[in-house]
C-alpha cells in the first residue's frame, strides 16, 4: 500500500504541498440525499456533485496523463461523482483499470455513499484502488430517514427509515470488508443542525470499530433545488461544528482540513486548477517529476518538524484565521477569499481547526455594490468572531476597519503559514491583545 503521506486528503500537512484530481465519470445515483441536488452547477461554485462535463474512462485517462505532465506534485486520483461511482460500475472500474495499468505510482481513491460497497469488494481490491471513503450520515434509522428521502437497491425503491436502515447496514458491511483487505478507509459526514449534530458521535464510534482510520466531519452546505433548501435549513455555525468535531477527535483522528471539493477538482486543496488553467504550463519529465516528488518530501518533512505537538492548547490559545489559495502559504487577498482556515496557536505550537468558508468580498465585477459588500464584510467578521488576527496577502482599508471593530487585526503577509502562525501568535501574546 502507497504511502499516506502523500495524500492531501488523508494527511493535513500533505494537503500544503501534493494535489489531488477528480474524475467526472460517474454521473448516475443510487440515493436521493435531503441535501443535495448534481444537477445545479455553478463554475464558480465549490460542492460535492459538481462537475462542468461528465467524462468518458478513455477522455479521464488521458485527462491524467496530462495533467501529470504539468503538475507533478500530483498524488491521488479519485472518482467521487458526481453521482455514486458504485451506481456506474462499468465506467468507474474501466476508470482505474485504466489509471492502475498505466500510471502506477498513482494513488487511486474512491469515494462512496456505501450502498453498493459490499458487492464490488474484489473489484476495488482487483483494480489497485488504495483508498476508499464513505459518506455517513447517520447510525439510526430514525436519524437516517430525515436526511435521506430515498434508495433504489436490487431493484425497488426504498423511502425513509427503511431505505436508512438498509444503507446504514450496508456501510457498515462494506466498511469492514475493505479494512479486513487492508483498505484505508475514511468516513465522511455531513452535519445537520437539529437532525444529526448529537449523533455523530455514535457514527464515529461505529466507524472506528468497523475499521475506519478517521472521521471527516462536514458543515452541511445548502445545495440550491435541493429539499433541505425548500425547508429553509441552514448550515451549522463554526462553534457547533468544532463542538461536534471534538468530540468526535476524543474517539478517531477527524479530518479538519477538508474543502467539501468539486466532483471533478484539480490541484491543491483551496487552488483548484480547471483544463484553461493547466494549459501553456511547462512539462516536466517522469525523471523530473520524480525529483519534484522527492522535493516536496523534504519540504513536507520540514512542515511535519514545525507542526504543533498534539496537545491541546489551553486558555490562552489565540485564534488566527488565514487566507490561502494552497501551497502553505498565506498567498491570497482577503477581498478574494471564500473561505479561511482557522487555527489556534500557543507559544511554539499550532493546530488547524477548520475550514470556514464564505462568500468572496469582491468578485471582480460592477456588480459589487456598497450595500452587497457591507453585508458580505458583516457575514466575514461574524464568521471569524473568534479570531483575534487574520492574516492575508492584501486588504483595503473599509474591509480592515470592519474587522477592527469586530475586534479581528488584518495583518499583510506573504509568508509561509507556519512560520507566520508562530510570529504573529507570539506577537499577539507578548502584547496581550
Amino acid at each position: 500500500m502507497q504511502n499516506v503521506q502523500r495524500h492531501p486528503c488523508y494527511d493535513e500537512l500533505a494537503h500544503e504541498v501534493f494535489a489531488r484530481m477528480h474524475l467526472a465519470v460517474a454521473p448516475k445515483c443510487n440515493i436521493n440525499c435531503n441535501y443535495c441536488n448534481i444537477k445545479y452547477d455553478c463554475v464558480s461554485e465549490s460542492r460535492p456533485g459538481v462537475v462542468s462535463q461528465v467524462l468518458t474512462p478513455e477522455e479521464a485517462r488521458r485527462s491524467v496523463q496530462q495533467t501529470l505532465k504539468v503538475l507533478p506534485q500530483l498524488t491521488v486520483v479519485g472518482i467521487a461523482g458526481p453521482g455514486d461511482p458504485l451506481a456506474n460500475p462499468v465506467q468507474t472500474f474501466e476508470t482505474f483499470r485504466l489509471l492502475s495499468r498505466e500510471m502506477p505510482d498513482l494513488q487511486l481513491c474512491l469515494s462512496t455513499n456505501g450502498l453498493k460497497l459490499p458487492d464490488y469488494v474484489e473489484e476495488i481490491t482487483g483494480c489497485g484502488i488504495n483508498h476508499v471513503t464513505v459518506t455517513m450520515n447517520a447510525l439510526d434509522p430514525a436519524i437516517g430517514g430525515r436526511i435521506y428521502h430515498s434508495i433504489y437497491y436490487r431493484g425497488k425503491a426504498y423511502r425513509g427509515e427503511a431505505a436508512a436502515a438498509i444503507l446504514i447496514s450496508r456501510q457498515l458491511e462494506g466498511i469492514s470488508a475493505m479494512a479486513a483487505r487492508g483498505i484505508k478507509v475514511k468516513v465522511n459526514s455531513v452535519l445537520i443542525p437539529g437532525v444529526n449534530d448529537d449523533h455523530l458521535i455514535e457514527v464515529t464510534r461505529a466507524a472506528r470499530e468497523a475499521g475506519a482510520f478517521s472521521h471527516n466531519i462536514m458543515p452541511l452546505i445548502i445545495s440550491p433545488g435541493s429539499r433541505f433548501e425548500r425547508d429553509g435549513r441552514l448550515a451549522p455555525d463554526p462553534g457547533l461544528t468544532l463542538k461536534v468535531q471534538e468530540r468526535s477527535a476524543e474517539l478517531m483522528p477527524i479530518m479538519r482540513h477538508c474543502r467539501q471539493c468539486r466532483a471533478d477538482a484539480v490541484g491543491l486543496l483551496g487552488e483548484d486548477r480547471g483544463g484553461e488553467l493547466l494549459a501553456g504550463l511547462p512539462e516536466y519529465s517522469p525523471e523530473e517529476r520524480e525529483l519534484r516528488l522527492m522535493q516536496l518530501d523534504g519540504e513536507l518533512e520540514v512542515r511535519r518538524n514545525r507542526q504543533a505537538s498534539g496537545r491541546s492548547p489551553g486558555a490562552s490559545a489565540t485564534r488566527i484565521a488565514v487566507a490561502t489559495r494552497g501551497g502553505g502559504r498565506v498567498n491570497l487577498h482577503f477581498g478574494h477569499a471564500s473561505e479561511f482556515l482557522v487555527y489556534e496557536v500557543e507559544e511554539d505550537s499550532y493546530r488547524l481547526l477548520g475550514v470556514r468558508k464564505i462568500q468572496a468580498y469582491c468578485n471582480g465585477t460592477a456588480s459589487c455594490g456598497e450595500a452587497d459588500a457591507a453585508a458580505i464584510l458583516k457575514e466575514s467578521a461574524e464568521l471569524l468572531r473568534d479570531c483575534q488576527l487574520l492574516l492575508c496577502s492584501g486588504i483595503g482599508s473599509f474591509p480592515q476597519e470592519v474587522l477592527r471593530q469586530a475586534d479581528i487585526m488584518a495583518v499583510v503577509t506573504k509568508d509561509d503559514i507556519g512560520v507566520s502562525l508562530l510570529k504573529y501568535g507570539r506577537l499577539l501574546s507578548y502584547f496581550k491583545i
